[in-house]
């Protein structure tokens, strides 16, 4: 089996980041990934990316595409690693479709969404609950949706959806909003939506898509007609695929500030970590590091 210098896994901005700097360096690699552009793709109004006043997710996404293009990379798209491994001086890699053997690996996997874990979720999943609003958002034009969660998530998905639908429900768990306060006064402009704190979701109902939702609404039950739930409550560490690092009560992966793992060889970036902003730059920052770490480790040690 042919030995890479390095396997990147995922390409997410901490990713396609380490992945520039990979072919700069002329390091023999490949990158897995379920697709490009990682979570950045989920979000609409990104006005925090320095050089931009204002980006689309789904845009900065094409330009990291744009900028990969200009180097030879092999991407091993819709592939999903499984297992990894350290053997020996080696680190071998399982996928649904291959394995491979590398001196190091990156994992830049990042996050994927919470569920709500009610009745009618999972038989109603993508047929009316969804977990992107810019991916399907458009799909509920002149509908009623409602949007679970009060943080960044949620207002960002609740603000593209009043521009969409007929009226918006928008409910926080908690006793308070806990979105940016920017966020949260740009969505109260809207006339077609209504905010809730103190509340959840009890029920979905539906028989071929989405129909009702069940809500506790300041602690007096109701049902709501709605025709798409899209829950934003946030996500959990993408990380299932390896035990051999040290994570933390999260499932974050444990890095120091060569984005260094518990493990010698394997090495950590981005949203899939313990390091505490979950930001598009801040990832993109985490994986130019971590590559440059693995660059000096690959001199010092083969």
């Amino acid at each position: 089996m042919n030995v890479l210098d390095l396997i990147i896994i995922g390409a997410g901005p901490a990713g396609i980041t380490a992945s520039i700097y990979a072919a700069r360096k002329k390091l023999d690699f490949i990158v897995i990934t379920k697709d490009i552009g990682g979570q950045a793709v989920l979000s609409w109004d990104i006005e925090n990316y320095t050089g931009y006043q204002f980006v689309t997710g789904p845009e900065l996404a094409i330009k990291f595409k744009e900028h990969l293009d200009k180097f030879n990379i092999q991407i091993k798209e819709q592939e999903t690693v499984l297992e990894i491994k350290k053997e020996n001086q080696f680190i071998k890699i399982k996928t649904d479709k291959d394995n491979y053997c590398s001196k190091t690996v990156l994992i830049c996997s990042g996050r994927i969404p919470k569920t709500l874990n009610v009745k009618g979720e999972e038989e109603l999943k993508y047929r009316g609950v969804t977990y992107c609003a810019t991916c399907d958002g458009p799909l509920y034009k002149e509908k009623t949706v409602l949007v679970v969660g009060g943080g960044n998530s949620g207002f960002d998905a609740a603000i593209q959806l009043v521009k969409i639908a007929k009226k918006v429900y928008l409910i926080e768990s908690s006793n308070k909003l806990i979105a940016d306060n920017v966020m949260i006064e740009k969505l109260k402009q809207a006339n077609n939506v209504e905010i809730y704190t103190n509340s959840r979701v009890l029920e979905i109902f539906g028989e071929k898509t989405v129909s009702e939702v069940k809500v506790l609404l300041n602690g007096v039950e109701k049902n709501l007609s709605v025709q798409g739930i899209f829950v934003e409550i946030g996500s959990k560490a993408s990380s299932d695929f390896i035990t051999d690092v040290a994570k933390n009560d999260f499932g974050e992966i444990l890095v120091n500030c060569k984005c260094e793992t518990s493990t010698e060889g394997i090495y950590a970036a981005g949203d899939v970590t313990n390091v505490v902003a979950k930001q598009i730059i801040v990832a993109c920052g985490e994986g130019a590091k971590a590559l440059l770490s693995i660059y000096d480790y690959l001199n010092k040690t083969f």
